[in-house]
């Protein structure tokens, strides 16, 4: 029967992991943990880009595509404009750091995001509008089934307007916003593919 280790158990083998670790292999995780602690202030807004720049300086370039990559990483369809504005800069200044850059393919990519944002609200909204407008010229469309006490089905018109839309419309939503959840990751995945 294997054996429970005890919190000090563990403790003391990350330590003998930690102590044969190399000076080189040291000093990378102590500049990793910098980076998380720095990316953590950069995304509260207590360092803006150029704040964020003159901190990464001297980082190796594997760490700036590390946070770079974890930058993307935080975005979603439904980050806000202030958000993908702020990542964008963030994934701009580290990449002025580097000697071979790609800036117009990383402005490209944010700008894509942003479309695609722009696309799901404008493509949500206008489904919304027209649902709406169709339901309430159509009064059946807001009919449901009842079942009656002697167990007939017969529609009856009980549903307002909103309550009709939520019904035709959670299909919609959902396999809209996965279409372009989809094509803002493979955005992503293409712009962590530009990062050199």
């Amino acid at each position: 029967m294997a054996q429970v280790k005890s919190a000090f158990e563990k403790a003391m083998e990350k330590m003998e992991q930690i102590a044969d670790l190399t000076a080189e292999e040291m000093e990378q995780m102590r500049s990793r943990e910098k980076l998380k602690e720095l990316l953590a202030s950069f995304y509260k807004g207590e360092l803006d880009r150029d704040k964020l720049w003159q901190h990464t300086k001297g980082f190796a370039p594997s760490l700036l595509k590390e946070a770079q990559e974890s930058m993307l990483d935080t975005l979603g369809l439904a980050s806000s404009d202030e958000d993908l504005r702020q990542r964008k800069d963030g994934v701009l200044a580290i990449e002025a750091l580097k000697a071979k850059q790609n800036t117009s393919a990383i402005e490209h990519a944010f700008n894509s995001l942003g479309k695609l944002q722009k696309e799901y609200e404008e493509g949500k909204k206008k489904v919304l509008e027209e649902l709406r407008a169709a339901i309430e010229a159509n009064p059946q469309m807001r009919l449901r089934p009842v079942r009656t006490a002697d167990g007939r089905t017969v529609m009856q018109a009980a549903m307002s307007v909103d309550e009709a839309m939520q019904g035709r419309l959670a299909d919609f939503l959902s396999e809209h916003e996965k279409r372009y959840d989809d094509a803002f990751r493979r955005t992503i995945e293409k712009a962590k593919k530009e990062l050199k």
